[in-house]
């Protein structure tokens, strides 16, 4: 009989154990942005005490789901897993949660009450528990006659909100009856969702025909997109696009009458510009992207990464160059703070 057990990780000889189980099963990332973020792991062992079966917990993400075949009870060990990985999230008041997995596993999660939200070649993307996408999708403000209506989107992090982020609301609210701004839920910024949304929202709040929301677990971080199953780097960024892409075009945007997604152009990123590329091709035809020049002053772009090194260094007065006055003020309010998270190494670099 299989028996459940807590693994640790940070006992060497456990995770050299644990490693050797999921490379056989052709698994191989253990790099510290997958493995550091993990919060529980469980594993499954026979009645001689040998590994079978693994998967862990990150939030509320299941990963490195993996286990022997078992001829004798097809799925069984896999149920087993998944089952026990739900139960220790249940105790942890957690009541939903999600699962990437290799496409071919999509099926077996589905079997378990597992809704799938988006699938490529490679990768699925399934939820489980409450509540769920639709109520997600049922709490956002609408207008009347909503489906009659232009409506636009904008997906943002604004880490923090600038004088860019402004510009690009701007013509997409001058453009269209209601433009949505979904605001990147994930806490792994310098500045914290919450701080992320009320920045958007005060930075707005003279816009009438604009809603700024959470993008909830809906809108796909590039921070907590798990590439433990996918070959290469480039797979990362080509489909944890996709999979953000699928979600947004067949869940979010047709109950809601979005027919425009905006973008703001990237001269400078390499990455971002192959994500917007890639969000382009994906969207289309169902939602026309429109990509929208940067924002310049003194003939250079606007970009949140030089606003945070100007917070690092303290230099309020060229901050005050690129963001509205309602992200200055909370700057000068919070610069000692914020100096303190860049003092403990929160990442300040990328986008």
């Amino acid at each position: 009989m299989d028996k459940v057990v807590d693994l640790y990780l940070n006992v060497p000889a456990t995770r050299k154990k644990w490693e050797a189980f999921l490379e056989k099963l052709d698994l191989h990332n253990f790099s510290p942005r997958e493995v550091d973020a993990i919060d529980h792991t469980i594993g499954l062992v026979d009645e001689e005490g040998q590994l079978v079966g693994t998967g862990s917990v990150s939030g509320n993400i299941l990963k490195y789901v993996a286990v022997c075949n078992q001829d004798s009870q097809p799925g069984a060990r896999f149920n087993k897993i998944v089952t026990a990985l739900q139960q220790y999230l249940f105790n942890e008041k957690v009541f939903h949660f999600f699962v990437f997995t290799k496409a071919k596993y999509s099926d077996s999660f589905q079997h378990l009450g597992f809704t799938e939200l988006a699938k490529t070649k490679q990768a699925a993307f399934l939820e489980s528990g409450t509540p769920d996408v639709k109520d997600y999708v049922e709490g956002i403000p609408k207008i009347e006659n909503q489906e009659n209506k232009k409506i636009g989107a904008i997906v943002m992090n604004a880490n923090p909100f600038t004088k860019g982020h402004r510009h690009l609301v701007e013509l997409a609210s001058q453009d269209n009856d209601l433009v949505y701004v979904f605001v990147v839920a994930t806490d792994a910024s310098l500045f914290t969702a919450d701080e992320r949304m009320k920045l958007v929202k005060d930075g707005v709040k003279d816009l009438n025909n604009v809603k700024v929301v959470s993008g909830d677990d809906y809108m796909v971080s590039k921070a907590t997109f798990p590439a433990y199953f996918l070959k290469s780097p480039e797979d990362l960024i080509e489909v944890q696009t996709a999979i953000d892409a699928k979600v947004f075009k067949n869940v979010i945007a047709p109950p809601l009458n979005i027919s425009r997604r905006y973008l703001g152009k990237e001269p400078l990123s390499l990455t971002t510009h192959y994500y917007n590329v890639s969000l382009a091709h994906e969207l289309a035809p169902d939602i026309e992207v429109i990509t929208i020049p940067r924002l310049e002053v003194n003939g250079h772009v606007i970009t949140a990464t030089e606003v945070r090194q100007l917070i690092k260094t303290g230099d309020l007065a060229g901050i005050e160059k690129l963001v509205p006055a309602t992200t200055l003020e909370f700057i000068k309010e919070n610069l000692e703070k914020l100096q303190d998270r860049i003092k403990k190494g929160i990442n300040i670099d990328g986008n």
